[in-house]
């Protein structure tokens, strides 16, 4: 499985949100984190992540998890995902996958770690559609279904990810021609619902 701790960069959604006087300190958080200075990164961002800033609590999430100007602390991490993945930040909702498929934070559950997964699935993100094929490859979490990790897999692999597209191949290896057929027509299904409900 992947776990991918990317720095959410969207200025947009944190514009469109909160208004142009956070971004002045949002961006220069993210300046600072980007140079390494965590420190600054920390002060900047956690008054905005109180304030409900989803972009500020996701990246106070990742400083938390990995241990960047504070002692590593999954559930402060786990926090500051939820707060921001109950906001709709695929980012968090991706992380909070993870925190919890691996019981960092929290008790390992595979069924709260689809439901995390899925949601930042149907917003589009990869890593997260990479690992509902998985947790469908071998049934954690949900039902084992081939047709299911082959329709995820599918979505990644057609954005070029060689990892996908040798789990697509592994996992049709073991599909019959039709159950291949309903993948596909699943996985073109999906695309037109734009990912919602599959």
């Amino acid at each position: 499985m992947k776990h991918l701790t990317t720095l959410c960069l969207t200025l947009a959604v944190l514009l469109g949100s909160a208004g142009v006087s956070w971004s002045a300190d949002f961006q220069k958080g993210l300046t600072a984190y980007d140079s390494g200075d965590y420190a600054t990164a920390l002060r900047e961002w956690t008054p905005l992540a109180e304030q409900g800033n989803a972009a500020a609590q996701f990246n106070l999430g990742l400083m938390y998890e990995n241990g960047y100007a504070v002692p590593q602390d999954y559930k402060t991490a786990v926090k500051w995902y939820t707060l921001a993945a109950e906001q709709g930040n695929a980012g968090a909702q991706f992380n909070l996958g993870w925190m919890y498929v691996e019981g960092l934070g929290v008790p390992q559950d595979y069924k709260i770690a689809v439901e995390w997964y899925t949601l930042a699935a149907e917003q589009g993100n990869a890593g997260a559609q990479y690992n509902l094929g998985w947790m469908f490859y071998i049934g954690e979490g949900v039902i084992q279904d081939n047709v299911y990790a082959h329709m995820w897999w599918n979505f990644v692999a057609s954005s070029g990810d060689q990892d996908a597209v040798e789990m697509r191949d592994k996992v049709a290896g073991r599909m019959t021609p039709s159950e291949i057929a309903e993948a596909q027509e699943l996985a073109r299904e999906c695309v037109r619902k734009e990912y919602k409900g599959c």
